[in-house]
Protein backbone atom coordinates (compact mmCIF):
# COMPACT_ATOMS: atom_id res chain seq x y z
CA UNK A 1 0.00 0.00 0.00
CA UNK A 2 2.82 2.33 0.83
CA UNK A 3 4.34 1.73 -2.61
CA UNK A 4 0.99 2.70 -4.68
CA UNK A 5 0.45 5.71 -2.23
CA UNK A 6 3.89 6.75 -3.30
CA UNK A 7 3.42 6.59 -6.67
CA UNK A 8 0.01 7.65 -6.55
CA UNK A 9 1.62 10.74 -4.58
CA UNK A 10 4.16 11.62 -7.14
CA UNK A 11 3.20 9.97 -10.27
CA UNK A 12 -0.85 10.73 -10.62
CA UNK A 13 -0.80 11.77 -14.10
CA UNK A 14 0.57 8.64 -14.83
CA UNK A 15 -0.86 6.27 -12.57
CA UNK A 16 -4.78 7.48 -14.60
CA UNK A 17 -3.07 6.74 -17.41
CA UNK A 18 -1.92 3.06 -16.63
CA UNK A 19 -5.52 2.22 -15.56
CA UNK A 20 -6.95 4.12 -18.25
CA UNK A 21 -5.17 1.46 -20.58
CA UNK A 22 -5.97 -1.46 -18.60
CA UNK A 23 -9.83 -0.63 -18.71
CA UNK A 24 -9.80 0.46 -22.82
CA UNK A 25 -7.72 -2.92 -23.90
CA UNK A 26 -10.27 -5.52 -23.36
CA UNK A 27 -12.86 -3.08 -25.30
CA UNK A 28 -10.17 -2.51 -28.42
CA UNK A 29 -9.73 -6.33 -28.56
CA UNK A 30 -13.77 -6.14 -28.51
CA UNK A 31 -13.99 -4.05 -31.32
CA UNK A 32 -11.40 -5.88 -33.43
CA UNK A 33 -13.58 -9.22 -33.05
CA UNK A 34 -16.89 -7.12 -34.24
CA UNK A 35 -15.05 -5.46 -36.70
CA UNK A 36 -14.58 -9.54 -38.37
CA UNK A 37 -18.47 -9.08 -39.55
CA UNK A 38 -17.74 -5.51 -41.76
CA UNK A 39 -16.14 -4.68 -44.34
CA UNK A 40 -11.89 -5.70 -44.62
CA UNK A 41 -10.88 -2.46 -44.96
CA UNK A 42 -12.83 -0.84 -42.28
CA UNK A 43 -9.96 -1.71 -39.44
CA UNK A 44 -7.38 -0.71 -42.07
CA UNK A 45 -8.82 2.52 -42.64
CA UNK A 46 -9.52 3.09 -38.52
CA UNK A 47 -5.83 2.73 -37.44
CA UNK A 48 -5.34 4.90 -40.11
CA UNK A 49 -7.20 7.46 -38.80
CA UNK A 50 -6.56 6.41 -35.26
CA UNK A 51 -2.92 7.52 -35.52
CA UNK A 52 -3.72 11.16 -36.91
CA UNK A 53 -6.36 11.81 -34.18
CA UNK A 54 -3.58 11.14 -31.73
CA UNK A 55 -1.26 13.55 -32.60
CA UNK A 56 -4.53 15.75 -33.46
CA UNK A 57 -5.80 15.19 -29.74
CA UNK A 58 -2.16 15.96 -28.05
CA UNK A 59 -2.54 19.65 -29.34
CA UNK A 60 -6.20 19.81 -29.12
CA UNK A 61 -6.04 18.96 -25.15
CA UNK A 62 -4.07 21.98 -24.42
CA UNK A 63 -4.42 24.52 -27.65
CA UNK A 64 -6.94 26.88 -25.34
CA UNK A 65 -4.67 26.84 -22.34
CA UNK A 66 -1.76 27.11 -24.08
CA UNK A 67 -1.92 30.30 -26.33
CA UNK A 68 -2.95 31.98 -22.61
CA UNK A 69 -0.13 30.51 -21.08
CA UNK A 70 2.40 31.29 -23.69
CA UNK A 71 1.23 34.35 -25.06
CA UNK A 72 -0.49 35.97 -22.12
CA UNK A 73 -3.81 36.96 -23.94
CA UNK A 74 -6.99 36.73 -22.53
CA UNK A 75 -9.36 33.27 -22.13
CA UNK A 76 -11.70 35.32 -24.85
CA UNK A 77 -9.49 35.86 -26.97
CA UNK A 78 -7.66 32.37 -26.87
CA UNK A 79 -11.44 30.81 -27.27
CA UNK A 80 -11.46 33.31 -30.34
CA UNK A 81 -8.53 31.48 -32.00
CA UNK A 82 -9.36 27.95 -30.91
CA UNK A 83 -12.37 28.54 -32.75
CA UNK A 84 -11.38 29.79 -35.73
CA UNK A 85 -9.19 27.45 -36.24
CA UNK A 86 -11.50 24.88 -35.38
CA UNK A 87 -14.01 26.78 -38.32
CA UNK A 88 -11.21 26.06 -40.26
CA UNK A 89 -9.93 22.43 -39.57
CA UNK A 90 -13.85 21.37 -40.57
CA UNK A 91 -14.43 23.82 -43.04
CA UNK A 92 -11.40 22.95 -45.30
CA UNK A 93 -12.49 19.57 -45.62
CA UNK A 94 -15.41 20.89 -48.00
CA UNK A 95 -12.83 21.84 -50.61
CA UNK A 96 -10.80 18.74 -49.44
CA UNK A 97 -13.58 16.47 -50.76
CA UNK A 98 -13.76 18.87 -53.83
CA UNK A 99 -10.54 18.25 -54.96
CA UNK A 100 -10.65 14.43 -54.06
CA UNK A 101 -13.65 14.03 -56.49
CA UNK A 102 -12.10 15.99 -59.04
CA UNK A 103 -8.63 14.75 -59.13
CA UNK A 104 -10.29 11.56 -58.73
CA UNK A 105 -7.57 10.40 -56.73
CA UNK A 106 -8.53 10.38 -52.77
CA UNK A 107 -5.67 8.26 -51.26
CA UNK A 108 -3.02 10.78 -52.40
CA UNK A 109 -4.92 13.90 -51.24
CA UNK A 110 -5.36 11.56 -47.78
CA UNK A 111 -1.43 11.57 -48.20
CA UNK A 112 -0.87 14.97 -48.58
CA UNK A 113 -3.08 15.87 -46.17
CA UNK A 114 -1.00 14.07 -42.94
CA UNK A 115 2.22 15.90 -44.59
CA UNK A 116 0.68 19.19 -44.29
CA UNK A 117 -0.42 18.34 -40.41
CA UNK A 118 3.16 16.81 -39.57
CA UNK A 119 5.06 20.33 -40.83
CA UNK A 120 2.57 22.09 -39.02
CA UNK A 121 3.09 19.83 -35.93
CA UNK A 122 6.98 20.12 -36.30
CA UNK A 123 6.29 24.17 -36.27
CA UNK A 124 4.86 24.40 -33.55
CA UNK A 125 7.09 21.52 -31.64
CA UNK A 126 10.01 24.71 -31.69
CA UNK A 127 10.32 26.29 -28.20
CA UNK A 128 10.78 29.79 -29.18
CA UNK A 129 9.57 32.72 -27.09
CA UNK A 130 9.15 36.52 -27.12
CA UNK A 131 8.70 39.32 -24.54
CA UNK A 132 6.24 41.14 -27.25
CA UNK A 133 3.33 37.80 -27.06
CA UNK A 134 0.43 37.98 -29.19
CA UNK A 135 2.30 41.04 -30.88
CA UNK A 136 5.46 38.77 -32.03
CA UNK A 137 6.89 36.77 -34.85
CA UNK A 138 6.73 33.92 -33.04
CA UNK A 139 2.65 34.28 -32.14
CA UNK A 140 3.02 34.38 -36.55
CA UNK A 141 4.76 31.31 -36.43
CA UNK A 142 2.37 29.95 -34.36
CA UNK A 143 -0.76 31.08 -36.08
CA UNK A 144 1.07 29.78 -39.48
CA UNK A 145 1.37 26.33 -38.23
CA UNK A 146 -2.23 25.99 -36.84
CA UNK A 147 -3.34 26.91 -40.43
CA UNK A 148 -1.41 24.05 -41.80
CA UNK A 149 -2.60 21.56 -39.73
CA UNK A 150 -6.14 23.11 -40.28
CA UNK A 151 -5.39 22.47 -43.91
CA UNK A 152 -4.14 18.95 -43.80
CA UNK A 153 -6.84 18.00 -41.91
CA UNK A 154 -9.07 19.33 -44.87
CA UNK A 155 -7.36 16.96 -47.38
CA UNK A 156 -7.18 14.07 -45.06
CA UNK A 157 -10.29 13.74 -42.80
CA UNK A 158 -13.45 13.68 -45.22
CA UNK A 159 -11.82 11.88 -47.61
CA UNK A 160 -10.95 9.10 -45.49
CA UNK A 161 -14.22 8.84 -44.09
CA UNK A 162 -15.88 9.38 -47.95
CA UNK A 163 -13.62 6.07 -48.31
CA UNK A 164 -15.20 4.38 -45.15
CA UNK A 165 -18.42 4.97 -46.87
CA UNK A 166 -17.42 3.49 -50.32
CA UNK A 167 -16.77 0.38 -48.17
CA UNK A 168 -20.48 0.15 -47.16
CA UNK A 169 -21.56 0.57 -50.60
CA UNK A 170 -18.93 -2.23 -52.02
CA UNK A 171 -20.54 -4.57 -49.04
CA UNK A 172 -24.12 -3.82 -49.73
CA UNK A 173 -23.91 -4.34 -53.42
CA UNK A 174 -21.77 -7.86 -52.70
CA UNK A 175 -24.92 -8.69 -50.34
CA UNK A 176 -27.61 -7.91 -52.88
CA UNK A 177 -26.30 -10.72 -55.26
CA UNK A 178 -27.15 -12.78 -52.06
CA UNK A 179 -30.91 -11.78 -52.35
CA UNK A 180 -33.03 -9.30 -50.43
CA UNK A 181 -31.75 -10.54 -46.68
CA UNK A 182 -28.69 -10.42 -47.01
CA UNK A 183 -28.77 -7.04 -48.40
CA UNK A 184 -30.89 -6.08 -45.13
CA UNK A 185 -28.41 -7.42 -43.00
CA UNK A 186 -25.48 -6.01 -44.62
CA UNK A 187 -27.13 -2.77 -44.69
CA UNK A 188 -27.98 -2.94 -41.04
CA UNK A 189 -24.09 -2.95 -40.59
CA UNK A 190 -23.27 0.38 -41.43
CA UNK A 191 -24.20 2.58 -38.73
CA UNK A 192 -22.27 0.19 -36.30
CA UNK A 193 -19.84 0.01 -38.57
CA UNK A 194 -19.03 3.62 -38.56
CA UNK A 195 -19.41 3.50 -34.64
CA UNK A 196 -16.48 1.26 -34.75
CA UNK A 197 -14.45 3.80 -36.89
CA UNK A 198 -15.30 6.18 -34.24
CA UNK A 199 -14.66 4.23 -31.68
CA UNK A 200 -10.68 3.88 -33.04
CA UNK A 201 -10.83 7.83 -33.21
CA UNK A 202 -11.42 7.97 -30.15
CA UNK A 203 -8.52 5.47 -28.72
CA UNK A 204 -6.16 8.26 -29.92
CA UNK A 205 -8.39 10.54 -28.03
CA UNK A 206 -8.26 8.75 -24.72
CA UNK A 207 -4.45 8.65 -24.50
CA UNK A 208 -3.46 12.12 -26.09
CA UNK A 209 -4.71 13.97 -23.31
CA UNK A 210 -2.48 12.32 -21.00
CA UNK A 211 0.80 13.60 -23.15
CA UNK A 212 1.11 16.85 -22.62
CA UNK A 213 0.77 17.20 -19.04
CA UNK A 214 3.42 14.41 -18.53
CA UNK A 215 5.93 16.06 -20.68
CA UNK A 216 5.46 19.45 -19.10
CA UNK A 217 4.97 18.08 -15.69
CA UNK A 218 8.26 15.96 -16.02
CA UNK A 219 10.38 18.84 -18.12
CA UNK A 220 8.85 21.28 -14.55
CA UNK A 221 10.47 18.77 -12.79
CA UNK A 222 13.66 18.78 -14.26
CA UNK A 223 13.75 22.22 -13.32
CA UNK A 224 12.41 21.83 -10.22
CA UNK A 225 9.65 23.29 -10.65
CA UNK A 226 6.27 22.14 -10.32
CA UNK A 227 2.63 22.57 -12.56
CA UNK A 228 -0.02 25.13 -10.88
CA UNK A 229 -2.83 25.93 -12.93
CA UNK A 230 -3.08 29.65 -11.86
CA UNK A 231 0.48 30.81 -12.31
CA UNK A 232 0.54 30.99 -16.01
CA UNK A 233 -1.70 33.77 -15.85
CA UNK A 234 -0.58 35.56 -13.24
CA UNK A 235 3.32 35.60 -13.74
CA UNK A 236 2.32 37.04 -17.47
CA UNK A 237 -0.12 39.71 -15.48
CA UNK A 238 2.71 40.67 -13.06
CA UNK A 239 5.12 40.70 -16.10
CA UNK A 240 3.15 42.98 -17.95
CA UNK A 241 2.06 45.67 -14.71
CA UNK A 242 -1.65 44.64 -15.01
CA UNK A 243 -2.11 42.68 -11.39
CA UNK A 244 -5.58 43.75 -10.18
CA UNK A 245 -7.97 42.18 -7.21
CA UNK A 246 -5.89 39.63 -5.12
CA UNK A 247 -3.57 38.70 -7.72
CA UNK A 248 -0.33 39.92 -6.20
CA UNK A 249 -1.39 37.74 -3.04
CA UNK A 250 -2.26 35.07 -5.01
CA UNK A 251 1.07 35.24 -6.84
CA UNK A 252 3.03 35.91 -3.28
CA UNK A 253 1.24 32.89 -1.64
CA UNK A 254 1.84 30.10 -4.91
CA UNK A 255 6.03 31.49 -4.95
CA UNK A 256 6.60 30.52 -1.29
CA UNK A 257 6.61 27.35 -2.62
CA UNK A 258 9.61 27.59 -4.93
CA UNK A 259 12.60 28.89 -3.09
CA UNK A 260 14.17 31.61 -3.38
CA UNK A 261 11.15 32.74 -6.32
CA UNK A 262 9.34 35.56 -3.38
CA UNK A 263 12.89 37.12 -3.18
CA UNK A 264 12.96 38.01 -7.45
CA UNK A 265 9.55 37.59 -8.45
CA UNK A 266 9.74 39.05 -12.39
CA UNK A 267 13.20 36.38 -12.46
CA UNK A 268 10.90 33.88 -11.05
CA UNK A 269 7.76 34.64 -13.68
CA UNK A 270 9.92 34.62 -16.69
CA UNK A 271 11.05 31.38 -15.86
CA UNK A 272 8.10 29.52 -14.81
CA UNK A 273 6.32 30.39 -18.32
CA UNK A 274 9.38 29.30 -20.12
CA UNK A 275 9.89 26.00 -18.69
CA UNK A 276 5.86 25.43 -18.31
CA UNK A 277 5.46 25.94 -22.08
CA UNK A 278 8.55 24.27 -23.54
CA UNK A 279 6.95 21.67 -21.83
CA UNK A 280 4.37 21.88 -24.06
CA UNK A 281 6.39 22.79 -26.91
CA UNK A 282 8.43 19.22 -26.69
CA UNK A 283 4.76 17.57 -26.29
CA UNK A 284 3.98 18.42 -29.88
CA UNK A 285 7.18 16.08 -31.22
CA UNK A 286 4.78 13.26 -30.32
CA UNK A 287 2.39 14.80 -32.49
CA UNK A 288 4.66 14.72 -35.81
CA UNK A 289 6.05 11.24 -34.91
CA UNK A 290 1.88 10.40 -34.70
CA UNK A 291 1.57 11.57 -38.07
CA UNK A 292 4.52 9.91 -39.21
CA UNK A 293 2.92 6.70 -38.11
CA UNK A 294 -0.73 7.53 -39.53
CA UNK A 295 1.22 7.85 -42.84
CA UNK A 296 3.03 4.70 -42.64
CA UNK A 297 -0.01 2.89 -41.55
CA UNK A 298 -2.17 4.26 -44.75
CA UNK A 299 0.57 3.59 -46.87
CA UNK A 300 0.79 -0.01 -45.86
CA UNK A 301 -2.92 -0.60 -46.48
CA UNK A 302 -4.18 1.85 -48.82
CA UNK A 303 -4.38 -1.02 -51.65
CA UNK A 304 -6.83 -2.88 -49.43
CA UNK A 305 -9.52 0.37 -49.90
CA UNK A 306 -11.44 1.17 -52.81
CA UNK A 307 -11.12 4.40 -54.52
CA UNK A 308 -14.59 6.24 -54.65
CA UNK A 309 -14.16 8.89 -57.55
CA UNK A 310 -13.15 6.04 -59.82
CA UNK A 311 -15.59 3.83 -59.33
CA UNK A 312 -18.55 6.44 -59.26
CA UNK A 313 -16.87 8.60 -62.44
CA UNK A 314 -17.65 5.35 -64.37
CA UNK A 315 -21.45 5.67 -62.22
CA UNK A 316 -22.25 8.77 -64.03
CA UNK A 317 -20.64 8.27 -67.29
CA UNK A 318 -23.43 5.48 -67.50
CA UNK A 319 -26.25 8.30 -67.20
CA UNK A 320 -28.25 8.70 -69.81
CA UNK A 321 -29.41 12.10 -70.14
CA UNK A 322 -33.32 10.77 -69.61
CA UNK A 323 -31.71 9.11 -66.23
CA UNK A 324 -30.36 12.02 -64.62
CA UNK A 325 -33.87 14.04 -65.28
CA UNK A 326 -35.77 11.22 -63.61
CA UNK A 327 -33.43 11.34 -60.84
CA UNK A 328 -33.25 14.94 -60.26
CA UNK A 329 -36.11 15.01 -57.98
CA UNK A 330 -34.87 12.47 -55.99
CA UNK A 331 -31.32 14.02 -56.16
CA UNK A 332 -33.15 17.69 -54.68
CA UNK A 333 -34.97 15.62 -51.88
CA UNK A 334 -32.20 14.06 -50.57
CA UNK A 335 -29.97 17.40 -50.51
CA UNK A 336 -32.85 19.07 -48.73
CA UNK A 337 -32.80 16.27 -45.96
CA UNK A 338 -29.17 16.53 -45.77
CA UNK A 339 -28.92 20.64 -45.52
CA UNK A 340 -31.70 19.90 -42.52
CA UNK A 341 -29.57 17.86 -40.63
CA UNK A 342 -26.61 19.70 -41.11
CA UNK A 343 -28.46 22.92 -39.48
CA UNK A 344 -29.21 20.88 -36.63
CA UNK A 345 -25.62 19.91 -36.23
CA UNK A 346 -24.35 23.24 -36.38
CA UNK A 347 -26.35 23.44 -32.88
CA UNK A 348 -24.59 20.51 -31.79
CA UNK A 349 -21.47 20.43 -32.20
CA UNK A 350 -21.94 24.52 -31.18
CA UNK A 351 -23.13 22.91 -27.91
CA UNK A 352 -20.76 20.02 -27.65
CA UNK A 353 -17.28 21.12 -28.71
CA UNK A 354 -17.21 23.38 -25.49
CA UNK A 355 -15.14 20.45 -24.08
CA UNK A 356 -12.23 22.21 -25.35
CA UNK A 357 -13.52 25.90 -24.67
CA UNK A 358 -15.84 27.00 -21.89
CA UNK A 359 -15.58 23.07 -20.10
CA UNK A 360 -11.53 23.60 -19.82
CA UNK A 361 -11.56 26.89 -18.55
CA UNK A 362 -14.12 25.90 -16.31
CA UNK A 363 -12.11 22.88 -15.23
CA UNK A 364 -8.75 24.92 -14.97
CA UNK A 365 -10.66 27.57 -12.54
CA UNK A 366 -14.25 25.88 -10.73
CA UNK A 367 -12.93 22.28 -10.36
CA UNK A 368 -10.26 21.22 -7.73
CA UNK A 369 -6.97 20.15 -10.33
CA UNK A 370 -4.66 19.54 -6.95
CA UNK A 371 -4.81 15.79 -8.16
CA UNK A 372 -4.82 16.26 -12.08
CA UNK A 373 -4.32 18.99 -14.45
CA UNK A 374 -7.37 20.38 -16.03
CA UNK A 375 -6.02 19.18 -19.99
CA UNK A 376 -6.68 15.55 -18.25
CA UNK A 377 -9.90 15.91 -17.85
CA UNK A 378 -10.36 15.69 -21.88
CA UNK A 379 -9.58 11.82 -21.56
CA UNK A 380 -12.91 11.46 -20.17
CA UNK A 381 -14.84 12.38 -23.53
CA UNK A 382 -13.63 9.67 -25.49
CA UNK A 383 -12.90 6.99 -22.84
CA UNK A 384 -16.81 7.03 -22.22
CA UNK A 385 -17.12 6.60 -25.96
CA UNK A 386 -14.66 3.40 -25.92
CA UNK A 387 -16.81 1.92 -23.20
CA UNK A 388 -20.48 3.00 -24.07
CA UNK A 389 -20.46 2.29 -27.73
CA UNK A 390 -20.88 -1.65 -27.22
CA UNK A 391 -23.75 -0.64 -24.98
CA UNK A 392 -25.37 1.86 -27.40
CA UNK A 393 -24.78 -0.75 -30.25
CA UNK A 394 -26.72 -3.10 -28.33
CA UNK A 395 -29.24 -1.29 -27.96
CA UNK A 396 -30.02 -0.58 -30.83
CA UNK A 397 -29.20 -3.93 -32.33
CA UNK A 398 -32.43 -5.00 -29.87
CA UNK A 399 -34.61 -2.65 -31.02
CA UNK A 400 -33.72 -4.20 -34.81
CA UNK A 401 -34.57 -7.69 -33.24
CA UNK A 402 -37.81 -6.74 -32.06
CA UNK A 403 -38.30 -5.26 -35.83
CA UNK A 404 -38.45 -0.92 -33.75
CA UNK A 405 -35.56 -0.04 -35.53
CA UNK A 406 -34.61 3.02 -34.27
CA UNK A 407 -34.29 5.74 -37.69
CA UNK A 408 -31.07 7.49 -37.70
CA UNK A 409 -33.02 10.89 -37.73
CA UNK A 410 -34.90 9.70 -34.26
CA UNK A 411 -31.22 8.90 -32.69
CA UNK A 412 -30.37 12.17 -33.60
CA UNK A 413 -33.37 13.84 -32.13
CA UNK A 414 -32.59 11.73 -29.03
CA UNK A 415 -29.23 12.46 -28.70
CA UNK A 416 -29.84 16.40 -28.27
CA UNK A 417 -31.86 15.76 -25.77
CA UNK A 418 -29.35 13.70 -23.76
CA UNK A 419 -26.87 16.73 -24.61
CA UNK A 420 -29.46 19.28 -23.16
CA UNK A 421 -29.67 16.86 -19.99
CA UNK A 422 -25.59 17.80 -19.81
CA UNK A 423 -26.24 21.44 -19.22
CA UNK A 424 -28.68 20.72 -16.88
CA UNK A 425 -26.83 19.35 -14.70
CA UNK A 426 -24.13 22.17 -14.98
CA UNK A 427 -26.65 24.49 -14.16
CA UNK A 428 -27.77 22.86 -10.64
CA UNK A 429 -24.52 22.61 -9.81
CA UNK A 430 -23.77 26.44 -10.50
CA UNK A 431 -26.83 27.45 -8.22
CA UNK A 432 -25.89 25.22 -5.53
CA UNK A 433 -22.45 26.04 -5.47
CA UNK A 434 -23.22 30.25 -5.91
CA UNK A 435 -20.96 30.16 -8.99
CA UNK A 436 -20.52 34.12 -10.07
CA UNK A 437 -18.73 34.75 -13.51
CA UNK A 438 -15.25 33.51 -13.90
CA UNK A 439 -13.84 36.78 -13.95
CA UNK A 440 -15.43 37.39 -10.59
CA UNK A 441 -14.12 34.67 -9.11
CA UNK A 442 -10.71 34.68 -10.58
CA UNK A 443 -10.11 37.61 -8.71
CA UNK A 444 -10.92 35.85 -4.84
CA UNK A 445 -8.52 34.82 -2.47
CA UNK A 446 -7.06 31.82 -3.53
CA UNK A 447 -8.23 29.93 -0.05
CA UNK A 448 -11.83 31.37 -0.92
CA UNK A 449 -11.35 29.78 -4.74
CA UNK A 450 -10.37 26.94 -2.88
CA UNK A 451 -13.15 26.56 -0.87
CA UNK A 452 -15.52 26.82 -3.51
CA UNK A 453 -14.26 24.70 -6.15
CA UNK A 454 -16.05 21.41 -7.63
CA UNK A 455 -14.99 18.06 -7.39
CA UNK A 456 -13.60 16.56 -10.21
CA UNK A 457 -17.04 14.09 -10.28
CA UNK A 458 -19.17 17.24 -11.85
CA UNK A 459 -16.86 16.81 -15.13
CA UNK A 460 -17.17 13.06 -15.23
CA UNK A 461 -21.07 13.08 -15.11
CA UNK A 462 -21.14 16.25 -17.39
CA UNK A 463 -18.97 14.28 -20.30
CA UNK A 464 -20.96 11.28 -19.27
CA UNK A 465 -24.47 13.01 -20.88
CA UNK A 466 -22.15 14.71 -23.74
CA UNK A 467 -21.00 11.46 -24.78
CA UNK A 468 -23.83 9.66 -24.92
CA UNK A 469 -24.83 12.83 -26.97
CA UNK A 470 -22.39 12.88 -29.25
CA UNK A 471 -22.71 8.71 -29.94
CA UNK A 472 -26.33 9.18 -30.93
CA UNK A 473 -25.22 12.13 -33.28
CA UNK A 474 -21.38 12.07 -34.73
CA UNK A 475 -20.84 8.39 -35.80
CA UNK A 476 -24.71 8.38 -37.06
CA UNK A 477 -24.72 11.36 -38.22
CA UNK A 478 -21.48 10.18 -40.83
CA UNK A 479 -23.67 6.93 -41.53
CA UNK A 480 -26.64 9.60 -42.38
CA UNK A 481 -24.39 11.51 -45.21
CA UNK A 482 -23.20 8.09 -46.51
CA UNK A 483 -27.11 7.09 -47.03
CA UNK A 484 -28.71 10.35 -48.37
CA UNK A 485 -25.44 11.68 -50.56
CA UNK A 486 -25.81 11.54 -54.26
CA UNK A 487 -23.49 8.59 -55.70
CA UNK A 488 -21.64 11.14 -57.75
CA UNK A 489 -21.16 13.80 -54.89
CA UNK A 490 -19.91 11.35 -51.78
CA UNK A 491 -16.70 13.81 -51.23
CA UNK A 492 -18.94 16.90 -51.03
CA UNK A 493 -21.55 15.85 -49.27
CA UNK A 494 -18.96 14.20 -46.61
CA UNK A 495 -17.48 17.76 -46.75
CA UNK A 496 -20.69 19.61 -46.42
CA UNK A 497 -21.55 17.46 -43.17
CA UNK A 498 -17.94 18.33 -41.92
CA UNK A 499 -18.71 22.29 -43.38
CA UNK A 500 -21.70 22.15 -40.27
CA UNK A 501 -19.35 21.22 -38.07
CA UNK A 502 -17.57 24.28 -38.77
CA UNK A 503 -20.13 26.76 -38.69
CA UNK A 504 -20.73 25.09 -34.83
CA UNK A 505 -17.12 25.43 -34.36
CA UNK A 506 -16.74 29.34 -35.52
CA UNK A 507 -19.28 30.26 -32.97
CA UNK A 508 -17.80 28.11 -29.18
CA UNK A 509 -15.64 30.98 -28.36
CA UNK A 510 -18.69 32.87 -27.31
CA UNK A 511 -19.51 30.16 -24.20
CA UNK A 512 -15.67 31.46 -22.55
CA UNK A 513 -16.97 34.84 -23.40
CA UNK A 514 -20.72 34.05 -21.65
CA UNK A 515 -18.49 31.73 -19.00
CA UNK A 516 -16.43 34.90 -17.87
CA UNK A 517 -19.55 37.94 -18.44
CA UNK A 518 -22.43 36.78 -17.25
CA UNK A 519 -23.02 37.42 -13.36
CA UNK A 520 -23.96 34.05 -12.73
CA UNK A 521 -22.45 30.95 -14.48
CA UNK A 522 -25.91 28.99 -14.73
CA UNK A 523 -26.86 31.48 -17.40
CA UNK A 524 -24.15 29.67 -19.68
CA UNK A 525 -25.31 26.61 -18.71
CA UNK A 526 -28.77 27.52 -19.68
CA UNK A 527 -28.25 28.77 -22.81
CA UNK A 528 -26.77 25.27 -24.12
CA UNK A 529 -29.54 24.05 -22.60
CA UNK A 530 -31.78 26.06 -24.51
CA UNK A 531 -30.26 25.54 -27.79
CA UNK A 532 -30.27 21.70 -27.32
CA UNK A 533 -33.54 21.45 -26.49
CA UNK A 534 -34.74 23.94 -29.65
CA UNK A 535 -32.83 21.69 -31.66
CA UNK A 536 -34.36 18.69 -30.40
CA UNK A 537 -38.14 20.15 -31.34
CA UNK A 538 -37.14 21.15 -34.72
CA UNK A 539 -35.56 17.67 -35.49
CA UNK A 540 -39.07 15.78 -34.32
CA UNK A 541 -41.07 18.30 -36.27
CA UNK A 542 -38.90 17.22 -39.90
CA UNK A 543 -39.00 13.31 -38.11
CA UNK A 544 -41.30 11.97 -41.02
CA UNK A 545 -40.14 13.37 -43.72
CA UNK A 546 -36.34 12.45 -42.97
CA UNK A 547 -37.38 8.71 -42.34
CA UNK A 548 -39.26 8.83 -45.62
CA UNK A 549 -36.25 10.40 -47.83
CA UNK A 550 -33.79 8.15 -46.18
CA UNK A 551 -35.84 5.13 -47.04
Amino acid sequence: MNLISTLWHDHRTLMVFVIVLIVVIPFLIFYLKKAKEHPKGLIAAALSNMGERFGYYIMNAVLVLFICSKFGISDETSGLIFGIFYFLIYVLALPGGIIADRTQNYKRTIITGIIVMAIGYALLSIPVFSDQGAKSWVFVLAMCALLLIACGNGLFKGNLQAIVGQLYDDFEAEAAKEGPEALAAAKEKRDSGFQIFYVFINIGGVIAPFVAPIIRDWWLGAKNLVYNADLPRLCHKFLMGTMEGNDMSNLTQLSQKFAGAADNLPAFCQNYLQVYNTGVHLSFIVSVLAMLISLCIFLAVKHKLPNPVKKEKANVQDYTEEERLANAKEIKQRMMALYAVLGIAVFFWFSFHQNAQSLSIFARDFVDTTNLPPEIMQFINPFFVIVLTPVIMWIFAAFVRKGKEVSTPKKIALGMFIAACAYIFLIIVAIIHNYPSGSEFKAMEESVKMSMKSSPSVLIVTYFFLTVAELFISPLGLSFVSKIAPRHMVGKCQGLWLTATAIGNLFIFLGVKMLNAFPHQWMTWGVFALICLASMSIMLGMLKWLERVTQ
